[in-house]
């Protein structure tokens, strides 16, 4: 089970710690205002009250345990810099942090930040449809709890046929596309060159390795696919 924390319980980070923990995610929810970890309490695995500036602190509650640190703190820069700088210092290993513009985004990656969301593109159900499946090439919502995916095909779905995977009757998922490189002939020579084509499947269409698959599905649905 991936371990995650979120830090900074606004709406954003609120959301994200939900909807990590619904996937199935163990989330560690911080925020140093008392009514907003209240608030979460029985919503995530732990709801924690503390000061994020405070290096040790964070040691102390295990978050260098975590896989990814998400620090979702808005409008106060320093606190969201300083807190960014620590996860790095006490080794998380994936620390991903919240901007309000591109030149915070610059500051951020340059003292630690693997990543940057701009929450203003980029909502947090989306950030835990990525967090929760790493393999995910895209994920688009389409309202109402369900989302359209991008999937890398997990090496259980190999040289299956759709009729063998009953993803509709066991996941109550739909695969409308699969993207397949393929390579290209020059007469009766393979040219060595690669081009994208986009199958419809039907049951007996077989997925290989390295198929990127469009999936149609509820959110709990698709976090439930096969990781490998």
């Amino acid at each position: 089970m991936p371990r995650f924390a979120v830090i900074g319980l606004g709406r954003f980070g609120a959301t994200l710690a939900r909807e990590l923990t619904a996937a199935g995610g163990e989330v560690i929810a911080i925020d140093s205002n008392r009514q907003l970890v209240e608030d979460l309490r029985d919503e995530v695995t732990l709801a924690i009250r503390l000061d994020s500036m405070d290096e040790e602190a964070l040691r102390t509650q295990g978050i260098d345990k975590v896989d990814a640190a998400i620090v979702g703190i808005g409008e106060d820069f320093e606190a969201a810099a300083l807190t960014t700088a620590n996860l790095k210092a006490i080794g998380v290993p994936r620390v991903i942090s919240r901007a309000v513009s591109h030149v915070r985004g610059e500051i951020l990656s340059r003292i630690g930040a693997d990543t940057v969301i701009y929450p203003e593109r980029e909502t947090a159900v989306r950030w835990a449809q990525r967090l929760m499946m790493p393999q995910l090439s895209n994920y688009i919502e389409l309202g109402e709890g369900h989302g359209l995916i991008e999937l890398v095909a997990p090496k259980s779905f190999h040289h299956k046929t759709l009729e063998q995977l009953r993803l509709r009757q066991q996941h109550n998922l739909l695969l409308v596309a699969i993207r397949r490189n393929v390579d290209v002939k020059v007469g009766d020579y393979s040219g060595g060159a690669e081009t994208q084509v986009v199958i419809i499947p039907h049951a007996d269409t077989m997925i290989l390795p390295e198929d990127i698959l469009i999936i149609i599905g509820s959110n709990e649905a698709i976090a439930d696919l096969p990781r490998e």
